[in-house]
């Protein structure tokens, strides 16, 4: 129990110092360019620790969850100078205006060029484009550290066990039945143990080179020339036909239109390999990263599919998919477990958690990048927009439109948060009642 709670801390203090972080790549530029900031704040709700540094107060709130800086001038005033509609006209006017008002009254005499809405449009987009950068050089920093300082399990050469029959992957079970094929290499004369050092006189340096060669050499006799503990000596072989699920870059198996499995035909002997943990060069951290993101990317695009899936779960009896979103809570549930699991070495450990870490950061990273208020892209967007306006008005020798009015779009920004906290709810209720488990 008490490796499960030191998982938790070590991946809810990475969680708030990559929030931290996040925050401060908004909060360095957003200085650096004169624009007043009133408030630094990691989390929400009550503030339950700050301090005041010039004209700026950093905190700590109640709920850990997020954080915020707070400049002045996010938003226009209403064109003409007036203060638009009132409270009057209605709810979603009335976030409009206060949005509006709210922005303005934090403006200090004097100080209308502090304003983060005058500031050219490139400092916008870098002022808003700092937190996500911030997290993408986190992930980068964390998965540099996992694949070059601990590393990543690879298959060797090595065989690690044997297979005593062929099982088809349209069999349901994996369990060897009596009307099985034996497995070519069950009586061939390997070992578990026995590292494969060339196939046909061909050295091979990678478990790749190995099932390369066996699964283009059906019905083909090969010879293995093998190490083990009585020496060098050669085993011929002939791979057997097996039929095996075709699977797509991410490792799933991949079905047809009518929902059947899609499979093929390869060379089978019946050998795995053991794994050893391998130091990845540095010109591996940045595909890795890419590799990440992508991933990351796909399960955005697919939320809606995802989260139908997640809703079934938590309130049906349909299956968690393990590589499906989960919330901050069900992270800390798989580091708990990856931190308290005894079958996993501490080194192993330690890479896991930092991995976590990594994963966590990229995938802030492309979440904040959501062309949605409130989202950093949604202001990122807003900025690009109002610069496109303004460079076609020049263009043609017309009059400036000026800023673009982004308080128009707060009865949008409500629904995505209402949106983004029932998501999160819906999450966390279904990491507590059917969990994503590793082990």
């Amino acid at each position: 129990m008490l490796l499960y709670v030191l998982g938790i801390l070590v991946v809810a203090v990475g969680v708030v110092l990559s929030i931290g972080l996040h925050e401060v790549g908004h909060l360095v530029p957003a200085k650096l360019f004169g624009v007043r900031v009133t408030q630094y704040m990691i989390g929400f709700g009550r503030t339950v620790l700050s301090r005041r540094r010039g004209e700026t107060e950093y905190g700590l709130k109640l709920v850990p969850l997020g954080g915020y800086i707070s400049m002045v001038g996010m938003f226009p005033p209403a064109k003409g100078g007036g203060r638009g509609r009132t409270a009057s006209t209605g709810f979603f006017n009335t976030l409009v205006q206060d949005a509006r008002d709210s922005s303005q009254e934090q403006i200090q005499p004097g100080e209308e060029h502090r304003a983060f809405y005058r500031l050219a449009v490139w400092k916008r987009v870098v002022i808003m484009l700092g937190g996500p950068t911030m997290n993408l050089l986190l992930g980068i920093l964390f998965t540099g550290i996992v694949l070059t300082g601990f590393g990543v399990y690879q298959p060797t050469t090595t065989v690690a066990s044997i297979s005593k029959c062929i099982v088809p992957a349209t069999q349901a079970t994996t369990v060897c039945r009596s009307t099985d094929q034996a497995a070519p290499a069950a009586n061939s004369g390997l070992q578990p143990g026995d590292r494969i050092t060339a196939i046909d006189g061909r050295a091979v340096s990678s478990w790749t080179d190995v099932t390369d060669v066996i699964r283009t050499s059906a019905g083909t006799a090969i010879t293995l020339t093998v190490a083990g503990t009585g020496g060098e000596r050669r085993i011929t072989v002939t791979p057997a036909s097996n039929t095996v699920a075709v699977t797509d870059a991410n490792g799933a198996p991949v079905r047809n239109a009518a929902g059947t499995l899609e499979t093929r035909t390869v060379g089978f002997i019946g050998i795995s390999p053991t794994e050893q943990l391998t130091r990845q060069p540095a010109t591996a951290v940045l595909p890795a990263v890419w590799n990440n993101t992508v991933s990351v990317g796909a399960v955005i695009i697919h939320l809606p599919q995802r989260l139908v899936g997640v809703a079934q779960a938590a309130f049906g009896s349909a299956p968690r998919d393990p590589n499906g979103p989960i919330s901050v809570v069900g992270v800390g549930r798989v580091a708990g477990e990856i931190a308290s699991s005894p079958e996993v070495p501490v080194v192993s450990k330690v890479a896991s958690l930092v991995g976590i870490l990594g994963s966590l950061n990229i995938a802030l990273f492309v979440f904040n990048l959501i062309p949605l208020l409130p989202l950093d892209g949604g202001h990122v967007i807003g900025a690009l927009w109002e610069g496109l306006r303004r460079s076609i008005a020049k263009l043609f020798r017309r009059r400036d439109p000026g800023p673009v009015d982004t308080a128009k779009l707060m009865p949008l920004t409500f629904a995505v948060a209402i949106l983004l906290g029932g998501m999160s709810l819906l999450l966390i209720y279904a990491d507590i009642v059917r969990p994503v488990t590793l082990f």
